[in-house]
């Protein structure tokens, strides 16, 4: 399945929903990620600015890997295409997000 995440929101949203399905709350999810529970708690709501490195470690804290591949043609740009190998809805996923679910 591919999802698309274009804001910081989709993955914050994807990260919230991962970690309530494993039965999370967001300090234990900040002790596996090596954060504070505040730096959760800000990504699951969206704001940008979070170091890479981290928002990586959190996707793979709640199980989320994910694929890259890319194509290219002299005719084309390089198109880069990520794929989150889990099976989710984001769809669903950021509608659950919007109606502001409680932690």
């Amino acid at each position: 399945m591919d999802i698309i995440l274009r804001t910081p929101a989709d993955i914050g949203a994807l990260i919230k929903d991962r970690r309530r399905a494993m039965g999370l709350d967001q300090a234990a999810l900040a002790e596996r990620i090596g954060v504070g529970r505040l730096w959760v708690n800000q990504i699951e709501q969206g704001k940008p600015g979070a170091s890479l490195v981290l928002v990586l470690r959190a996707l793979s804290a709640v199980g989320i890997e994910i694929k890259s591949s890319f194509t290219s043609s002299k005719e084309a740009p390089i198109v880069s295409e990520i794929e989150l190998v889990s099976p989710l809805d984001i769809n669903e996923i950021v509608r659950r997000a919007r109606r502001n679910d409680p932690s």
